[in-house]
């Protein structure tokens, strides 16, 4: 299905490796599953280290995704937690976040995806560590913000599944978060379906879906919503468990994503798949989303 301008209402892909590099792994991987919009990590997921571009390849990947109409997303790393009490950890998590941004620029993605933070509660004083902790995500997520322009790449939140101590797991604690941020305008949202069935919102039922999406434009406000990680949930809704399943063989089911597909909240919108062997060549995910839209 496509608008009125010619273009894909809802472009779908995997998260894809860059391997042996962004044009020779990625962008390959992504042309080899037939992706219309595809996401990276720009470096190690799991460590610090802020691993610089090269400037001839990043302008080749710019250039060739442009060419092609891909949609491309960067996934921060997943150290980085805004919410941490740790000082050593939330200071590199700022870092981290500002430099994925930076990545993003230069190799033409229009996204960077963060995960929401946790706060660590020894017991007591959990309100007192809550409140410390968005303070945090202010005073660290804002002036990145303010320095982004309308070309910029869009900051992502992502909540999460609601396992630990989260800041922001389910649609409902989308509104305190993004008031942290003033309602920044540069702050967009990535629905993680699994995350949010974890955390509890009723994707499992006729109609659960649609009410969802319209919970998160009622916060959020219209044009928020910029990527969905399309993930069924190998766990029953509520469980607070991030496990990732194929879709139509987990507790979400396909209805919820025909649900999302037809909403308009989620026109022009892409959908990236983070299932088991989404990125293996054969695996049906990506034909299922193209059918169903």
């Amino acid at each position: 299905m496509r608008t009125s301008h010619g273009q894909l209402r809802n472009p779908v892909g995997t998260h894809v490796t860059v391997g042996k590099g962004l044009v020779a792994g990625a962008l390959a991987s992504a042309e080899e599953l037939g992706c219309e919009a595809f996401q990276i990590f720009v470096g190690n997921p799991r460590g610090w280290a802020l691993s610089a571009g090269k400037p001839a390849e990043d302008a080749a990947f710019r250039a060739a995704t442009a060419e092609r109409g891909l949609r491309v997303f960067v996934h921060a790393p997943y150290l980085v937690n805004l919410g941490s009490p740790t000082p050593a950890t939330y200071e590199r998590s700022v870092a981290s976040v500002a430099h994925n941004l930076r990545r993003a620029a230069e190799i033409g993605a229009e996204g960077v995806v963060v995960h929401t933070g946790s706060f660590v509660d020894p017991g007591k004083g959990s309100a007192e560590r809550y409140d410390a902790a968005m303070r945090q995500v202010r005073e660290g997520l804002l002036p990145l913000l303010d320095g982004l322009s309308e070309d910029s790449p869009w900051l992502l939140l992502e909540p999460t599944a609601g396992q630990g101590r989260s800041l922001c797991a389910g649609v409902e604690d989308l509104a305190p978060y993004l008031a942290a941020l003033d309602d920044h305008p540069r702050a967009g949202i990535c629905l993680d379906t699994c995350h949010v069935f974890a955390a509890g919102a009723p994707l499992d039922e006729p109609g659960g879906t649609t009410a969802t999406v319209d919970r998160i434009v009622e916060i959020g406000g219209p044009g928020r919503l910029r990527l969905v990680h399309a993930n069924d949930s190998m766990d029953v809704r509520g469980a607070f468990k991030d496990r990732h399943e194929r879709l139509g063989e987990g507790h979400i089911g396909l209805l919820a994503f025909e649900e999302l597909l037809a909403h308009p909240a989620t026109a022009g919108v892409p959908f990236v798949l983070e299932t088991p062997g989404s990125r293996d060549a054969g695996d049906p995910g990506i034909e299922l989303l193209k059918k169903m839209r």
